[in-house]
């Protein structure tokens, strides 16, 4: 799908008003591209509409494919010299765009380094090579927990929990089994599909006193004693107390926006696609806290670049593109509308953001947040996964399936690094 015509210009076409109006001979029209996600569109759209306003002989058209198929699509396209003059990309990606000469750095006298990285959370440093930017993201995210609110009313829970043990008693009153004793309403939703193979890694793991990954996350640092407490902690949730299924209505999204959990761990790129959900009441609150109170979340975050297709005046229009994408405007208008936090510190460390009853145990949840540096996030996912499925499936022991998914992830990186 692509957004080409503002609604005024098809409709002036329409009755005949711009039958013969001839483009600016200075217009120049360059291509973006990103992942569909509803509120992500809607969100660019919106930015799209506000730099054509203020850059009239600047036309942007926006293209976007599904998950699967985007970076296959964006690798392919751009060396053809086809597809995106700005491209969005997964952080974690970074390295294999730089590599296959897919993007180019950005202008250092338009996009300063020591000014972004003052201005900037500190975690998009990682987009820095060689003293230049190569990418720059308009938000970031964290996790936090979501509540279903007529649930825990009708559970009599006044308050959503703040330590793990209270999420377990939480999760153990709002689970419902029919007669059968098959599971019709799970506590709390599970899924390493989903956010929680980052929970485990940069939250949980921490929180039982460990440290996820070593030497630049280069090293695996997770087959440990507080790996393995963190493991039988989440494992636990379904094998010993029997508050939530893997798998429960195949993904855990869609069980909470059914209304069939009480609680749910998410980014908060969630956010859009709940308010957009009939009848669900919900709210927001910091993920819990470890045994000994320690706080951890997860952040990351989409970028946008340069890409080696940009060349002369489509390159100066990208440049102007990507300075409004990831200025202060953008980055609130993109928090109002899908949710995630602005990349800029000051524009999301905002009193109002931060006591706000949505974004606002995001935004406290990024000053203690870990960024996971992947060298193949899809990859190590997959790790992640597997490891919880040998246990369930296989019935292999918990020792020993993180032990072979350490090293599964290590000789991933061994290969990554060429150690």
């Amino acid at each position: 799908m692509k957004t080409k015509l503002r609604k005024a210009l098809m409709g002036a076409v329409a009755s005949g008003a711009l039958m013969f109006a001839a483009a600016p001979a200075s217009a120049v029209e360059i291509e973006y591209w990103q992942y569909f996600f509803d509120a992500r569109v809607t969100a660019m759209e919106q930015l799209i509409e506000n730099f054509e306003a203020a850059n009239p002989d600047i036309t942007v058209t926006m293209t976007h494919f599904p998950y699967a198929d985007y970076r296959t699509r964006t690798a392919v396209a751009i060396p053809a010299g086809e597809g995106p003059d700005v491209v969005q990309l997964f952080y974690g990606w970074l390295n294999d765009y730089i590599e296959a000469d897919l993007i180019q750095p950005l202008p250092t006298d338009t996009f300063d380094p020591a000014v972004l990285d003052e201005e900037f959370f500190p975690m998009v440093q990682a987009m820095k090579r060689d003293d230049a930017y190569f990418a720059l993201p308009t938000a970031v995210r964290s996790l936090a927990l979501f509540y279903n609110t007529r649930l825990f009313e009708a559970a009599g829970i006044d308050s959503p929990p703040t330590t793990l043990d209270e999420l377990v008693e939480t999760a153990a009153a709002l689970t419902e089994r029919d007669g059968a004793g098959n599971i019709t309403q799970v506590g709390i939703t599970t899924g390493m599909t989903a956010q929680d193979h980052h929970w485990f890694r940069e939250v949980l793991v921490r929180q039982f006193g460990g440290e996820p990954y070593q030497d630049d996350y280069q090293t695996v640092n997770y087959n440990t004693d507080a790996g393995l407490a963190a493991l039988d902690f989440y494992t636990g949730l379904e094998d010993e107390h029997g508050v939530t299924q893997v798998g429960f209505m195949d993904e855990p999204q869609a069980a909470f926006r059914a209304g069939r959990a009480g609680m749910h761990i998410d980014g908060s790129f969630r956010i859009g696609a709940l308010n957009g959900t009939r009848g669900l009441e919900w709210g927001v609150a910091e993920l819990p806290a470890g045994p000994d109170g320690t706080q951890s979340n997860y952040s990351s975050y989409w970028v946008n670049a340069i890409t080696t297709k940009a060349e002369g005046e489509r390159y100066d229009a990208a440049v102007k593109f990507m300075e409004y994408i990831t200025s202060e405007e953008a980055m609130q208008i993109w928090l109002e509308v899908v949710g995630e936090l602005p990349a800029r510190a000051e524009a999301g460390m905002t009193d109002e953001n931060m006591n706000d009853p949505v974004f606002g145990p995001f935004i406290r949840g990024l000053e203690y947040a870990h960024t996971t540096k992947f060298a193949d996030e899809s990859a190590q996912r997959q790790i992640i996964m597997d490891m919880v499925a040998r246990t369930d499936i296989e019935g292999q022991s918990l020792e020993d399936s993180l032990a072979v998914a350490a090293q599964a992830e290590q000789d991933l990186l061994d290969d990554y690094y060429g150690r």
